[in-house]
């Protein structure tokens, strides 16, 4: 059994889970924690969801550029992988199947949410990812496992990206549909680190409909 690195903190907005029927897991980025992550709920068609944000402890989820071996950002990068895991099994313990459950994440967070989902790949509700990308140096195959089964999927990035090579979100984009996601990208040229509303309209559009 793996020593947890992170503690299990999960901050909660929106309806209250024994109430909602849909799920939204929101994950923050590197240097940001749940309340943040949770702030940007207002920009998106989720206020019948129960929104769950786990925090990262030291507000990282892993210590080194998601591009890195990933050897270099264990035991972080397992202990988020479990705890994602954990809350997931909860949910479902409690009722809510996986096709109503949703994800989103930014940055480090949009990363860690693709490597999630492609490694337990089912029909889940749909994810919206703003800028990220599978990881590791390299991907391996071996990691992912599963069959997406039509869920969307929308991934929004800057090229070019100061943290997230666009080749590696072309390479993520491939391998998901392989694995039959619906995957919607919007790549938008010359764009900052950031948000764009363009992005929150198609996620709205394509994920949240």
């Amino acid at each position: 059994m793996r020593r947890p690195m992170h503690k299990k903190n999960i901050q909660t907005a929106g309806k209250p889970l024994k109430e909602a029927e849909k799920i939204l897991i929101m994950i923050h980025g590197r240097g940001a924690d749940a309340r943040d992550i949770l702030g940007l709920a207002s920009h998106f068609k989720v206020a019948e969801y129960a929104l769950l944000a786990p925090e990262a402890t030291n507000n990282t989820w892993y210590p080194h550029s998601f591009m890195a071996n990933p050897e270099q950002n264990e035991p972080w990068l397992s202990s988020a992988l479990d705890l994602l895991k954990d809350l997931v099994n909860n949910i479902i313990q409690q009722g809510i199947t996986a096709d109503n459950i949703y994800f989103l994440g930014f940055s480090q967070g949009a990363c860690l949410t693709l490597e999630f989902v492609t490694r337990h790949a089912q029909k889940f509700g749909g994810v919206a990812a703003f800028t990220g990308g599978l990881i590791g140096d390299k991907i391996n195959m071996e990691n992912y496992s599963g069959d997406f089964n039509g869920t969307p999927i929308f991934i929004g990035t800057g090229n070019p990206d100061p943290h997230v090579p666009i080749e590696r979100v072309h390479e993520s984009v491939h391998i998901l549909k392989e694995m039959n996601a619906k995957v919607y990208l919007q790549v938008h040229e010359g764009r900052p680190h950031t948000i764009s509303p363009d992005e929150v309209e198609e996620a709205n559009r394509v994920i949240f409909n």
